[in-house]
């Protein structure tokens, strides 16, 4: 039975796949511009408009031009960039290396610190301590990503001059300089992504609190911190991945404010210059990436909740 619900969300994983890559043809193809007027200015010529549309296959049929992109992504092949050329696959290399570093060092900050915040908030309930991380992760999940990023750059980069407010990449540097170079988008996405996760392992773990096996444990008078520890974390882990999981897709997949406020060189800033450009083909790929990422990340997180809860094995 288990086998058969890890297939199903698979199938569901690819039917969502071909939904969205349906919704993502159809999105770029109705933005606003043309990118053989970008190519070749305001002073092109109807005539010479109409040739390059015709090179670059911008006159077929909507469903030929999908069905001709769906069939070179299966096969592995990105396509060219209408803007300069170049291979898509080549310019998204780096790129998309750029953005995996950067949410791999924040996933390692932040899922062990919001793990233990979450724990500990939900060994003291109703204390201060529990009280100031509620409100401070309510407050971070409400304000939105700008402008705790703008705070930050006020702070630590205009007022304090610890930070620079600006990202880089220094290859030939030492790696406290790439931190240094990296904290401000760092800091950034570990405080917005952290408040989620501290929140839902909190509510996990009190929800298992509620149990009769728990309560039970308590009447027997097992310190409520061997009871979280050794008890309530492990039949809680099933939430707690999902929500690990959805921001780790949010850090591939949703840092295009970030890395546009600060000029991180990585696929979100990427695809925001082709947006700019017209270039459909690069918009298409980097979205595509970043929704099979999204997609794989959602379907492991289904396949853990289902090992780690037993019931979830049973036929419905």
């Amino acid at each position: 039975m288990m086998m058969q619900m890890v297939i199903r969300r698979l199938l569901i994983g690819v039917a969502t796949l071909w939904v969205v890559s349906v919704l993502v043809f159809a999105g770029t193809n109705i933005l606003p511009g043309d990118v053989a007027q970008i190519i070749l200015g305001q002073s092109a010529t109807p005539e010479t408009l109409a040739a390059l549309r015709t090179e670059l296959g911008l006159d077929q049929p909507a469903y030929m031009r999908y069905w001709g992109w769906v069939g070179d992504m299966l096969s592995g092949d990105l396509g060219t960039s209408k803007a300069g050329g170049a291979a898509i696959a080549d310019m998204i290399g780096g790129r998309l290396g750029n953005t995996m570093m950067l949410a791999g060092i924040v996933a390692l900050i932040s899922i062990p610190i919001s793990i233990f915040l979450g724990l500990l908030a939900a060994m003291y309930p109703g204390t201060i301590l529990d009280r100031i991380l509620t409100f401070g992760t309510l407050s971070t999940i409400s304000v939105p990503e700008f402008f705790i990023a703008t705070f930050m750059v006020l702070i630590f980069a205009v007022q304090l001059h610890w930070l620079p407010a600006i990202a880089h990449i220094d290859k030939d540097g030492t790696f406290l300089d790439l931190m240094l170079g990296l904290a401000m988008p760092i800091l950034v996405l570990t405080v917005v992504v952290s408040a989620q996760m501290i929140r839902m392992t909190r509510a996990g773990i009190l929800n298992v609190m509620n149990s009769p096996y728990i309560e039970m444990a308590i009447l027997k008078g097992i310190p409520r911190k061997r009871i979280i520890l050794r008890h309530a974390l492990f039949n809680a882990i099933g939430p707690i991945v999902n929500v690990i999981a959805l921001n780790l897709a949010y850090l591939v997949s949703g840092v295009v404010i970030v890395e546009t406020i600060f000029a991180y060189p990585g696929l979100a800033k990427l695809m925001i210059d082709g947006v700019q450009t017209r270039d459909l083909p690069l918009v298409q790929a980097c979205a595509m990436i970043f929704c099979g990422t999204y997609v794989i990340l959602i379907i492991i997180a289904d396949v853990l909740s289902i090992v780690s809860n037993p019931r979830l094995r049973q036929p419905n």
